[in-house]
């Protein structure tokens, strides 16, 4: 891996959104059809307004609150990064505030793509000599 690494080399472009009225039991369903444990939530325009976490979900099955609205759960003061933006850089910021996904936007806050741990997993097992996986593309 390079130090030029950007995060557009790494993060998956295939991205699940939620909207931030849609009810938690529909995110929950998104989730697990697509087996992601985050999801960016967007607004009307579809600009990033949040992140969903599986952790979330959690806690309102708990509380028997799953016909509650995305919105009510979110983290609000999601971080995220540019395409552009150095891999190594993303690392730090999610070592940093202890968090395992970073969605990406664009210069309007639309999500373009998430960067997660699993996606520098990959890096590492590459570079600690693994070959190519399954689940690559």
């Amino acid at each position: 891996m390079r130090a030029q690494t950007t995060v557009a080399d790494l993060a998956s472009t295939a991205v699940i959104t939620v909207g931030s009225h849609e009810t938690l039991r529909a995110a929950d369903a998104q989730m697990r059809l697509a087996d992601v444990r985050h999801l960016p939530v967007v607004d009307a325009h579809e600009r990033l307004v949040g992140i969903l976490s599986n952790r979330d979900l959690l806690k309102a099955l708990g509380e028997g609150a799953m016909d509650r609205e995305v919105r009510a759960v979110m983290s609000e003061d999601v971080v995220f990064v540019r395409a552009e933006t150095y891999a190594y850089e993303a690392a730090a910021v999610m070592l940093d505030r202890r968090i395992g996904a970073l969605p990406v936007v664009d210069a309007q806050s639309r999500v373009t793509g998430i960067l997660t741990e699993t996606d520098f997993l990959r890096v590492a097992f590459r570079l600690l000599g693994g070959g190519a996986l399954a689940v690559d593309d």
